[in-house]
């Protein structure tokens, strides 16, 4: 923070920090406003989190429900999110998002081509709660042709690898589904996958990136080609360094360093700072969240580092929720420069998590966020699991031919001997017997003797009684389609 001057580097209405989605949906919004808005963004590349991501929104009650054979309402919209939020949201702000989120893809549709697609099958996290859907309430980028971004494109962050199919083809939400639990059709789409990447031969001369953006890269990709459209700059290498203020106080600017170089923006309007959380501040991490908590556990790249987090804080802006994540289980891999998510493998049939003891401590299908925060209450009882890590993903030979798993392709695409040598025991651990097994990743040999007989007798009903796997339309989502509809989640290991 420091005394603000009337002399600037540059000047613009609003300047906005950060070129995730927010911001660049910002920098359009000030555009159609009449606003001049400048985006800077501290990386080499642009897209932030946004651009790795599954790139989806829940906008409930979307004008696309109703031609895909839904319905919603509003009232059930805010009494869905009432019950999840339990009084610690404001009735106005969830008002707010359940009237503007409709309002919001329509604008980016009409006045900014940004086009996105309701996911009929993809249900709300919690369907069986009160006002909660089976699906049509999400909605996922449409397809986008990132040569149309011409030069820009070799500023758009990569996707990772795990988003693609064999690391390299894009795929949808909805055909996502469909490969992971080898639904009706998929060999035929991935066939159609290989011949239309393969084929692309002046794109694959240019790069080993797709031309067909889908998820996070359609979503950035989109609302860049729309900033292009409309002249609005984004600076790369522009790191954020403080906020400017007047004597009363006011944010009039911000300062940055440039290229090595100190600038000061001023914002005739406003700052916005929509520069991500703080996953990758070691310090942030461990003042906010339970412990123990590493950087490296994160699968976010590690361009969030809270920074406007803490201007804001330090100008007076009151925080909240701060203690809470967006999370998901993930396995640490040598090599990467994040680490992989886990979040939709748990779902599929013949798999187990259990904790140091060998026991299980949660429904393996809950959603992301639900199992992490399960893994930190088993830690707090239990204590740290292992060397290795807060819980364990068991299977065996016949999940790993059919399914992936984090890094892992399938061993049908994949074998063991095609993985890298530098995973065994870090990334995977294997044995021929459950004791083996125990005693190599450091949990309770009985224990987990006594949860895989459990999840066998489960399997053999369809029906588990300790934490009813299944039980719901998301628990079921990635389930395989082969498997009888009862016992979806859950075969024997």
């Amino acid at each position: 923070m420091s005394e603000s001057a009337n002399t600037w580097d540059h000047e613009y209405d609003v300047v906005i920090v950060g070129s995730g989605a927010g911001g660049l949906a910002a920098a359009l919004s000030c555009a159609q406003l009449g606003l001049s808005a400048l985006v800077v963004e501290k990386a080499d590349v642009y897209g932030g989190t946004s651009a790795v991501s599954g790139g989806g929104i829940w906008v409930p009650c979307n004008d696309q429900i109703e031609s895909v054979g839904g319905h919603d309402s509003r009232e059930e919209a805010l009494t869905y999110l009432h019950h999840l939020t339990r009084g610690e949201v404001p009735a106005e702000r969830l008002e707010a998002y359940v009237d503007a989120a409709r309002e919001m893809v329509g604008d980016m549709a009409g006045l900014h081509d940004v086009h996105f697609k309701s996911v009929v099958k993809y249900p709300d996290y919690f369907p069986a709660e009160p006002g909660g859907k089976p699906g049509y309430r999400t909605m996922e980028p449409a397809e986008f042709d990132l040569s149309k971004l011409g030069d820009e494109f070799e500023n758009l962050r990569e996707p990772y690898k795990g988003t693609l199919v064999m690391g390299r083809m894009a795929m949808t939400q909805v055909e996502a589904h469909t490969l992971m639990g080898r639904g009706k059709g998929w060999i035929a789409m991935t066939i159609r996958m290989l011949w239309r990447y393969f084929t692309d031969f002046a794109w694959r001369r240019r790069t080993w990136r797709d031309r067909r953006a889908t998820l996070g890269q359609s979503l950035i990709g989109q609302l860049r080609h729309a900033m292009q459209k409309r002249d609005l700059p984004l600076w790369l290498r522009t790191g954020f360094e403080a906020l400017i203020r007047d004597e009363d106080g006011r944010v009039t600017g911000i300062e940055v360093n440039r290229d090595g170089q100190r600038k000061r923006l001023g914002a005739r309007r406003g700052v916005i700072l929509a520069c991500g959380g703080f996953e990758a501040n070691q310090a942030m991490r461990e003042q906010y969240l339970p412990k123990p908590t590493r950087v490296e556990w994160s699968v976010a790249p590690g361009c969030n580092t809270g920074d406007g987090i803490r201007a804001g804080r330090d100008v007076g802006a009151a925080l909240g929720f701060m203690h809470l994540t967006w999370g998901t289980p993930s396995v640490v891999v040598p090599g990467m420069s994040n680490a992989a998510g886990l979040f939709m493998e748990r779902q599929l049939p013949g798999v187990v998590a259990v904790n140091a003891q060998g026991r299980r401590f949660v429904n393996e299908a809950l959603p992301y966020t639900e199992f992490v925060y399960a893994m930190i209450e088993d830690r707090e009882r239990h204590g740290q699991a292992s060397e290795h890590g807060d819980a364990w993903l068991v299977f065996d030979a016949t999940f790993r031919k059919k399914y992936p798993m984090a890094p892992m392709m399938p061993s049908s695409i994949q074998p063991d001997r095609k993985l890298p040598a530098e995973w065994a025991d870090k990334v995977y651990w294997k044995a021929d017997t459950l004791d083996e097994l125990a005693e190599k990743i450091g949990v309770d040999p009985r224990g987990l003797a006594d949860t895989v007989a459990d999840m066998n007798r489960f399997a053999a009903t369809g029906n588990d009684e300790q934490f009813g796997k299944g039980n719901d339309v998301f628990q079921r989502y990635y389930g395989d389609p082969k498997v009888p509809a009862a016992p979806r989640a859950l075969t024997a290991l």
